[in-house]
């Protein structure tokens, strides 16, 4: 679906903007990136609720700065408040599979 993908975009895009990548393949192809994670699943989570904490804060401060009348640009605002629903949105998302994930291995008999 179209919108599922845009709205995924949007969310990866929004996590770059607050996170730093290392990209340690230094061109040398799509293979080499996958081969060996350097990063554990928990921290890969923690850092992203970072981010999107980060998004959070970005548009609270924002909201503040434009209602006060120290900021008059509108247009950056919303784009900060868009990507801060994304990435509340698919971190939501996100949760509920990881949940309906733990609840189905619950019920698998061994």
């Amino acid at each position: 679906m179209a919108i599922s993908s845009i709205a995924m975009k949007a969310y990866t895009d929004a996590l770059k903007d607050n996170m730093s990548i290392n990209t340690k393949s230094g061109g040398a192809g799509f293979g080499s990136m996958i081969e060996k994670p350097t990063k554990s699943f928990s921290s890969t989570i923690s850092e992203s609720l970072r981010s999107v904490q980060g998004l959070e804060d970005r548009k609270v401060a924002m909201i503040e700065s434009f209602v006060s009348g120290q900021e008059h640009n509108v247009h950056e605002l919303m784009i900060n408040m868009q990507k801060a629903s994304l990435a509340v949105g698919m971190t939501a998302a996100v949760r509920g599979k990881v949940l309906e994930t733990y609840r189905q291995l619950m019920q698998m008999q061994i």
